[in-house]
Protein backbone atom coordinates (compact mmCIF):
# COMPACT_ATOMS: atom_id res chain seq x y z
CA UNK A 1 0.00 0.00 0.00
CA UNK A 2 1.01 3.47 -0.60
CA UNK A 3 0.41 4.85 2.78
CA UNK A 4 4.31 4.70 4.37
CA UNK A 5 6.19 6.27 1.80
CA UNK A 6 3.94 9.06 1.21
CA UNK A 7 4.06 9.67 5.07
CA UNK A 8 7.89 9.35 5.19
CA UNK A 9 7.52 11.62 2.17
CA UNK A 10 5.78 14.24 3.83
CA UNK A 11 6.98 13.85 7.52
CA UNK A 12 10.60 14.30 6.52
CA UNK A 13 9.67 17.75 4.68
CA UNK A 14 7.31 18.94 7.05
CA UNK A 15 10.34 18.59 9.45
CA UNK A 16 12.88 20.34 7.60
CA UNK A 17 10.74 23.18 7.25
CA UNK A 18 9.48 22.82 3.81
CA UNK A 19 6.05 24.65 2.56
CA UNK A 20 3.63 21.79 0.46
CA UNK A 21 0.83 21.32 -0.60
CA UNK A 22 -0.42 17.93 1.21
CA UNK A 23 -3.51 17.27 -1.23
CA UNK A 24 -1.44 15.38 -3.56
CA UNK A 25 -0.16 13.21 -1.45
CA UNK A 26 -3.25 12.75 0.99
CA UNK A 27 -5.73 11.70 -1.99
CA UNK A 28 -3.81 7.88 -2.46
CA UNK A 29 -4.75 7.78 1.15
CA UNK A 30 -8.86 7.88 0.69
CA UNK A 31 -10.63 5.12 0.69
CA UNK A 32 -11.11 3.42 -2.66
CA UNK A 33 -14.95 2.87 -2.08
CA UNK A 34 -17.94 5.40 -1.73
CA UNK A 35 -19.38 4.76 1.20
CA UNK A 36 -23.10 4.49 -0.45
CA UNK A 37 -22.20 2.30 -2.52
CA UNK A 38 -19.05 -0.15 -1.44
CA UNK A 39 -17.76 -2.94 -3.69
CA UNK A 40 -19.77 -6.47 -2.79
CA UNK A 41 -16.24 -7.61 -1.90
CA UNK A 42 -14.14 -4.75 -0.45
CA UNK A 43 -10.43 -5.15 -2.21
CA UNK A 44 -8.64 -5.20 1.46
CA UNK A 45 -10.35 -8.62 2.17
CA UNK A 46 -9.09 -10.29 -0.80
CA UNK A 47 -5.21 -8.78 -0.26
CA UNK A 48 -3.23 -12.11 0.11
CA UNK A 49 -0.90 -10.43 1.98
CA UNK A 50 -3.18 -9.68 5.35
CA UNK A 51 -3.96 -13.13 7.75
CA UNK A 52 -7.49 -14.18 7.83
CA UNK A 53 -7.93 -13.44 11.64
CA UNK A 54 -7.50 -9.74 10.31
CA UNK A 55 -9.77 -10.08 7.05
CA UNK A 56 -12.23 -11.91 9.70
CA UNK A 57 -12.35 -8.06 11.35
CA UNK A 58 -12.19 -6.33 8.37
CA UNK A 59 -15.51 -8.42 7.35
CA UNK A 60 -17.19 -7.38 10.46
CA UNK A 61 -16.45 -3.89 10.33
CA UNK A 62 -17.72 -3.60 6.79
CA UNK A 63 -20.79 -5.37 8.01
CA UNK A 64 -21.40 -2.61 10.51
CA UNK A 65 -20.67 -5.20 13.52
CA UNK A 66 -19.20 -4.43 16.55
CA UNK A 67 -15.75 -6.08 17.20
CA UNK A 68 -14.81 -7.41 20.54
CA UNK A 69 -12.27 -6.40 22.80
CA UNK A 70 -9.45 -9.14 21.93
CA UNK A 71 -9.62 -8.08 18.02
CA UNK A 72 -9.78 -4.44 19.11
CA UNK A 73 -6.06 -5.75 20.63
CA UNK A 74 -5.08 -7.61 17.57
CA UNK A 75 -5.24 -4.40 15.55
CA UNK A 76 -2.88 -2.93 17.33
CA UNK A 77 -0.70 -5.64 17.56
CA UNK A 78 -1.11 -6.95 13.53
CA UNK A 79 -2.76 -3.82 11.92
CA UNK A 80 -0.63 -2.30 9.13
CA UNK A 81 -1.60 1.23 8.49
CA UNK A 82 -2.99 0.97 5.38
CA UNK A 83 -5.18 -1.67 6.30
CA UNK A 84 -6.05 0.66 9.46
CA UNK A 85 -7.11 3.62 7.18
CA UNK A 86 -9.50 1.83 5.04
CA UNK A 87 -11.51 0.23 7.78
CA UNK A 88 -11.25 3.40 9.86
CA UNK A 89 -12.35 5.64 6.67
CA UNK A 90 -15.11 3.54 5.50
CA UNK A 91 -16.55 3.99 9.45
CA UNK A 92 -16.25 7.56 9.24
CA UNK A 93 -17.14 8.08 6.03
CA UNK A 94 -20.40 6.03 7.11
CA UNK A 95 -21.14 7.86 9.65
CA UNK A 96 -19.99 11.45 8.54
CA UNK A 97 -19.44 11.45 4.55
CA UNK A 98 -16.53 13.99 3.74
CA UNK A 99 -17.40 16.84 6.84
CA UNK A 100 -14.39 18.15 9.06
CA UNK A 101 -16.09 19.94 11.53
CA UNK A 102 -14.31 22.29 13.81
CA UNK A 103 -15.73 25.10 16.02
CA UNK A 104 -15.32 28.95 16.92
CA UNK A 105 -13.88 28.84 20.22
CA UNK A 106 -11.23 30.16 22.87
CA UNK A 107 -9.66 28.73 26.00
CA UNK A 108 -9.55 30.16 29.28
CA UNK A 109 -7.23 28.65 32.12
CA UNK A 110 -7.80 29.77 35.27
CA UNK A 111 -5.12 28.80 37.27
CA UNK A 112 -1.96 26.44 36.78
CA UNK A 113 -1.88 26.08 40.69
CA UNK A 114 -2.57 22.56 41.71
CA UNK A 115 -2.96 20.52 44.26
CA UNK A 116 -2.54 17.22 41.93
CA UNK A 117 0.90 15.87 41.10
CA UNK A 118 0.20 13.86 37.63
CA UNK A 119 3.84 13.01 36.65
CA UNK A 120 2.74 13.10 33.23
CA UNK A 121 2.33 17.19 33.39
CA UNK A 122 4.04 19.98 31.91
CA UNK A 123 1.47 22.52 32.81
CA UNK A 124 0.75 22.67 36.52
CA UNK A 125 2.69 24.26 39.97
CA UNK A 126 1.94 22.97 43.75
CA UNK A 127 0.41 25.44 45.53
CA UNK A 128 4.12 26.05 47.05
CA UNK A 129 5.81 27.14 43.94
CA UNK A 130 6.29 30.47 43.03
CA UNK A 131 8.13 30.12 39.75
CA UNK A 132 5.93 29.62 36.62
CA UNK A 133 2.28 30.20 38.20
CA UNK A 134 -0.54 32.17 37.33
CA UNK A 135 -4.07 32.63 38.95
CA UNK A 136 -6.14 35.18 36.93
CA UNK A 137 -8.80 36.99 38.74
CA UNK A 138 -12.45 37.04 38.10
CA UNK A 139 -12.14 40.26 36.70
CA UNK A 140 -9.24 39.25 34.67
CA UNK A 141 -11.53 36.31 33.13
CA UNK A 142 -14.48 38.27 32.52
CA UNK A 143 -12.06 41.28 30.28
CA UNK A 144 -11.02 38.18 28.74
CA UNK A 145 -14.71 36.77 27.35
CA UNK A 146 -15.55 40.34 27.10
CA UNK A 147 -12.45 40.86 24.26
CA UNK A 148 -14.72 38.59 22.25
CA UNK A 149 -17.38 41.23 21.66
CA UNK A 150 -18.79 41.48 18.37
CA UNK A 151 -16.78 38.15 17.10
CA UNK A 152 -18.67 35.36 16.05
CA UNK A 153 -17.12 32.99 18.56
CA UNK A 154 -19.52 30.00 19.92
CA UNK A 155 -17.93 28.10 22.88
CA UNK A 156 -15.50 29.13 25.95
CA UNK A 157 -13.70 26.32 27.14
CA UNK A 158 -12.78 26.84 31.00
CA UNK A 159 -10.04 24.09 32.45
CA UNK A 160 -6.71 24.80 34.62
CA UNK A 161 -5.06 23.38 37.49
CA UNK A 162 -7.20 22.52 40.46
CA UNK A 163 -6.55 25.42 42.80
CA UNK A 164 -7.77 24.85 46.34
CA UNK A 165 -9.32 28.06 46.81
CA UNK A 166 -11.32 28.00 43.81
CA UNK A 167 -14.35 26.05 44.58
CA UNK A 168 -17.64 25.35 42.98
CA UNK A 169 -19.68 28.56 44.07
CA UNK A 170 -16.38 30.41 42.86
CA UNK A 171 -16.85 28.98 39.41
CA UNK A 172 -20.62 28.42 39.56
CA UNK A 173 -21.04 32.61 40.25
CA UNK A 174 -18.41 33.23 37.31
CA UNK A 175 -20.02 31.11 34.80
CA UNK A 176 -23.48 33.44 35.27
CA UNK A 177 -21.39 36.45 34.84
CA UNK A 178 -19.53 35.01 31.80
CA UNK A 179 -23.38 34.94 30.54
CA UNK A 180 -24.73 37.61 31.79
CA UNK A 181 -22.12 39.04 29.21
CA UNK A 182 -23.06 36.81 26.12
CA UNK A 183 -25.77 34.99 26.54
CA UNK A 184 -25.31 32.29 23.57
CA UNK A 185 -22.05 32.21 24.26
CA UNK A 186 -21.81 28.06 25.38
CA UNK A 187 -19.78 27.06 28.45
CA UNK A 188 -17.96 24.11 28.24
CA UNK A 189 -15.59 23.54 31.64
CA UNK A 190 -14.12 21.32 34.13
CA UNK A 191 -12.71 18.10 33.54
CA UNK A 192 -13.99 15.07 35.84
CA UNK A 193 -10.54 15.65 38.44
CA UNK A 194 -11.86 19.09 38.79
CA UNK A 195 -15.47 18.32 39.50
CA UNK A 196 -14.46 15.84 42.17
CA UNK A 197 -12.30 17.83 43.71
CA UNK A 198 -14.83 21.10 43.76
CA UNK A 199 -18.07 18.51 45.22
CA UNK A 200 -15.78 17.16 47.70
CA UNK A 201 -14.95 20.38 48.86
CA UNK A 202 -18.06 21.73 48.98
CA UNK A 203 -19.82 18.48 50.55
CA UNK A 204 -22.67 17.36 47.76
CA UNK A 205 -23.01 14.98 45.82
CA UNK A 206 -22.20 15.14 41.92
CA UNK A 207 -25.27 15.21 40.74
CA UNK A 208 -25.95 18.58 43.49
CA UNK A 209 -22.69 20.11 42.22
CA UNK A 210 -23.38 19.56 38.69
CA UNK A 211 -26.81 20.48 38.80
CA UNK A 212 -25.77 23.99 40.35
CA UNK A 213 -23.80 24.40 37.60
CA UNK A 214 -25.63 23.60 34.91
CA UNK A 215 -28.05 26.01 36.55
CA UNK A 216 -25.39 28.86 36.43
CA UNK A 217 -25.14 28.40 32.59
CA UNK A 218 -22.52 25.75 32.10
CA UNK A 219 -23.53 23.95 29.26
CA UNK A 220 -21.64 20.42 28.82
CA UNK A 221 -18.09 18.87 30.22
CA UNK A 222 -15.02 18.76 28.14
CA UNK A 223 -13.02 14.60 27.95
CA UNK A 224 -9.91 15.95 29.97
CA UNK A 225 -8.65 13.71 32.96
CA UNK A 226 -9.87 10.18 31.63
CA UNK A 227 -6.19 9.87 31.08
CA UNK A 228 -5.37 6.00 30.84
CA UNK A 229 -8.34 4.17 32.92
CA UNK A 230 -6.26 1.00 34.17
CA UNK A 231 -5.91 1.22 37.71
CA UNK A 232 -2.44 0.05 38.11
CA UNK A 233 -0.77 2.58 35.06
CA UNK A 234 -3.26 5.36 37.04
CA UNK A 235 -1.69 4.54 40.14
CA UNK A 236 1.83 5.28 38.78
CA UNK A 237 1.00 8.66 36.85
CA UNK A 238 -1.43 10.23 38.65
CA UNK A 239 -1.94 8.25 42.12
CA UNK A 240 -3.26 11.00 43.63
CA UNK A 241 -6.64 12.29 41.53
CA UNK A 242 -9.68 10.91 40.69
CA UNK A 243 -10.16 7.14 39.97
CA UNK A 244 -11.48 5.48 36.72
CA UNK A 245 -14.49 4.80 38.66
CA UNK A 246 -15.05 8.42 39.52
CA UNK A 247 -14.57 10.05 36.31
CA UNK A 248 -16.90 7.60 34.62
CA UNK A 249 -19.38 8.14 37.36
CA UNK A 250 -19.20 12.52 36.70
CA UNK A 251 -19.87 12.36 33.12
CA UNK A 252 -22.50 9.48 33.69
CA UNK A 253 -24.32 11.93 36.11
CA UNK A 254 -23.67 14.61 33.64
CA UNK A 255 -25.55 12.84 31.02
CA UNK A 256 -28.31 12.20 33.35
CA UNK A 257 -28.69 15.66 33.74
CA UNK A 258 -28.66 16.76 29.70
CA UNK A 259 -25.18 17.94 29.93
CA UNK A 260 -23.15 15.79 26.84
CA UNK A 261 -19.56 15.57 27.32
CA UNK A 262 -16.45 14.81 25.32
CA UNK A 263 -14.04 11.55 26.50
CA UNK A 264 -10.31 11.32 26.32
CA UNK A 265 -7.53 9.21 26.24
CA UNK A 266 -3.79 10.13 26.95
CA UNK A 267 -1.71 7.61 24.76
CA UNK A 268 1.95 6.82 24.07
CA UNK A 269 4.04 6.53 27.70
CA UNK A 270 3.83 3.05 29.64
CA UNK A 271 0.67 2.01 28.48
CA UNK A 272 0.28 -1.37 26.51
CA UNK A 273 -2.02 -1.57 23.89
CA UNK A 274 -4.58 -3.55 26.05
CA UNK A 275 -5.20 -0.69 28.51
CA UNK A 276 -6.06 1.42 25.37
CA UNK A 277 -8.61 -1.04 24.18
CA UNK A 278 -9.90 -1.74 28.16
CA UNK A 279 -10.21 2.24 28.16
CA UNK A 280 -12.06 2.73 25.12
CA UNK A 281 -14.05 -0.09 25.80
CA UNK A 282 -15.08 1.28 29.15
CA UNK A 283 -16.30 4.16 27.41
CA UNK A 284 -17.80 2.41 24.51
CA UNK A 285 -20.09 0.74 27.67
CA UNK A 286 -20.97 4.10 28.84
CA UNK A 287 -21.88 5.34 25.64
CA UNK A 288 -24.14 2.45 25.20
CA UNK A 289 -26.14 3.55 28.86
CA UNK A 290 -26.28 7.64 28.31
CA UNK A 291 -25.19 8.20 24.64
CA UNK A 292 -24.03 11.28 26.42
CA UNK A 293 -20.79 11.58 24.83
CA UNK A 294 -20.25 13.68 21.55
CA UNK A 295 -16.33 12.83 20.40
CA UNK A 296 -13.41 11.03 21.51
CA UNK A 297 -10.30 12.41 21.53
CA UNK A 298 -6.91 10.90 21.77
CA UNK A 299 -4.42 12.91 23.28
CA UNK A 300 -0.77 12.40 22.04
CA UNK A 301 1.63 12.12 25.12
CA UNK A 302 4.10 15.02 25.21
CA UNK A 303 7.39 15.03 27.22
CA UNK A 304 8.90 17.99 27.58
CA UNK A 305 9.62 19.25 31.26
CA UNK A 306 7.79 16.76 33.25
CA UNK A 307 8.47 13.99 35.46
CA UNK A 308 8.16 11.64 32.02
CA UNK A 309 10.85 13.03 30.11
CA UNK A 310 12.61 10.07 30.07
CA UNK A 311 9.72 7.93 27.76
CA UNK A 312 10.33 8.46 24.29
CA UNK A 313 7.26 10.26 22.29
CA UNK A 314 4.89 8.42 20.24
CA UNK A 315 6.01 8.45 16.12
CA UNK A 316 3.49 10.30 13.89
CA UNK A 317 2.72 6.34 12.48
CA UNK A 318 1.26 5.20 15.60
CA UNK A 319 -0.51 8.38 16.33
CA UNK A 320 -2.39 7.92 13.19
CA UNK A 321 -2.78 4.00 13.98
CA UNK A 322 -4.10 5.08 17.13
CA UNK A 323 -6.70 7.54 15.37
CA UNK A 324 -7.74 4.73 13.04
CA UNK A 325 -8.30 1.90 15.54
CA UNK A 326 -10.56 4.54 17.86
CA UNK A 327 -12.71 5.23 15.14
CA UNK A 328 -13.41 1.35 14.42
CA UNK A 329 -13.44 0.04 18.16
CA UNK A 330 -15.84 3.20 18.97
CA UNK A 331 -18.86 2.44 16.78
CA UNK A 332 -21.27 4.12 18.86
CA UNK A 333 -19.25 7.69 19.21
CA UNK A 334 -20.40 9.98 16.70
CA UNK A 335 -16.98 11.75 15.89
CA UNK A 336 -13.12 11.35 16.56
CA UNK A 337 -11.44 14.25 17.14
CA UNK A 338 -7.48 15.29 16.24
CA UNK A 339 -6.54 17.99 18.68
CA UNK A 340 -4.19 20.16 16.61
CA UNK A 341 -2.45 22.53 19.05
CA UNK A 342 -1.09 19.34 20.50
CA UNK A 343 -0.22 17.16 17.28
CA UNK A 344 0.32 20.10 15.00
CA UNK A 345 -1.47 20.99 11.54
CA UNK A 346 0.41 18.78 9.71
CA UNK A 347 -0.17 15.23 11.24
CA UNK A 348 -3.61 16.66 11.89
CA UNK A 349 -4.19 16.85 8.58
CA UNK A 350 -2.99 13.61 7.74
CA UNK A 351 -5.53 12.24 10.44
CA UNK A 352 -8.36 12.96 8.53
CA UNK A 353 -7.53 9.97 5.75
CA UNK A 354 -7.47 7.67 9.45
CA UNK A 355 -10.58 8.03 10.55
CA UNK A 356 -11.01 11.57 12.33
CA UNK A 357 -13.68 13.94 11.36
CA UNK A 358 -13.26 16.96 13.74
CA UNK A 359 -10.23 19.36 14.27
CA UNK A 360 -11.10 21.34 17.31
CA UNK A 361 -11.08 25.14 16.86
CA UNK A 362 -9.71 28.10 16.10
CA UNK A 363 -8.19 28.39 19.78
CA UNK A 364 -6.68 31.83 19.44
CA UNK A 365 -3.71 30.95 21.29
CA UNK A 366 -5.74 30.98 24.39
CA UNK A 367 -3.88 27.49 25.84
CA UNK A 368 -0.53 26.75 27.55
CA UNK A 369 -1.48 23.22 28.38
CA UNK A 370 -0.08 21.41 25.45
CA UNK A 371 2.68 23.99 24.56
CA UNK A 372 4.34 23.62 28.23
CA UNK A 373 4.78 19.94 27.30
CA UNK A 374 6.63 20.42 24.08
CA UNK A 375 3.50 20.32 21.29
CA UNK A 376 4.42 21.36 17.51
CA UNK A 377 1.89 24.59 18.13
CA UNK A 378 3.79 26.81 20.47
CA UNK A 379 1.31 29.82 19.59
CA UNK A 380 -1.96 27.68 18.53
CA UNK A 381 -3.88 29.85 16.50
CA UNK A 382 -6.14 29.57 13.15
CA UNK A 383 -8.45 31.69 12.22
CA UNK A 384 -11.45 30.62 10.12
CA UNK A 385 -10.27 30.85 6.73
CA UNK A 386 -6.84 28.94 7.22
CA UNK A 387 -8.37 26.00 9.19
CA UNK A 388 -11.05 26.02 5.98
CA UNK A 389 -8.08 26.13 3.85
CA UNK A 390 -6.31 22.98 5.83
CA UNK A 391 -9.52 21.03 4.99
CA UNK A 392 -10.21 21.63 1.78
CA UNK A 393 -6.61 20.95 1.24
CA UNK A 394 -7.36 17.44 1.41
CA UNK A 395 -10.39 17.40 -0.21
CA UNK A 396 -12.60 17.61 2.70
CA UNK A 397 -15.19 19.35 3.19
CA UNK A 398 -15.11 21.92 6.21
CA UNK A 399 -18.53 22.30 8.66
CA UNK A 400 -18.12 25.16 11.40
CA UNK A 401 -20.16 23.49 13.92
CA UNK A 402 -21.29 24.40 17.83
CA UNK A 403 -20.37 22.56 20.63
CA UNK A 404 -23.49 20.05 20.15
CA UNK A 405 -22.33 19.45 16.78
CA UNK A 406 -25.14 21.69 15.23
CA UNK A 407 -24.20 22.85 12.12
CA UNK A 408 -23.77 26.85 11.36
CA UNK A 409 -22.20 26.93 7.80
CA UNK A 410 -20.76 24.35 5.50
CA UNK A 411 -17.65 25.83 3.63
CA UNK A 412 -18.53 23.84 -0.15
Amino acid sequence: MVYLPILIFMIFHHKNGCTINYSQFLLPLRPKFNCMHIETTPTVILDSTISNDLKQIAEKVFANERITFDEGVLLFEKGELGFLGTLANYVREKKNGNNVYFNRNFHIEPTNICVFDCKFCSYSRLLKQKEGTWELSEEQILDKVRSYDGQPITEVHIVGGVHPKMGLMYFANLIKKIKEIRPDLHVKAFTAVELEYMCRKAKVSYEEGLRILKEHGQGSLPGGGAEIFDEEIRKTICEDKCTAAEWLEIHETAHKLGMPSNATMLYGHIEKFHHRIDHMDRLRKLQDKTNGFNTFIPLKFRNKDNQMSHIKESTVIEDLRNYAISRIYMDNFGHIKAYWPMIGRTTAQLSLAFGVDDMDGTIDDSTKIYTMAGSEEQNPALTTQELVDLIKQVNRTPVERDTLYNVITEFN
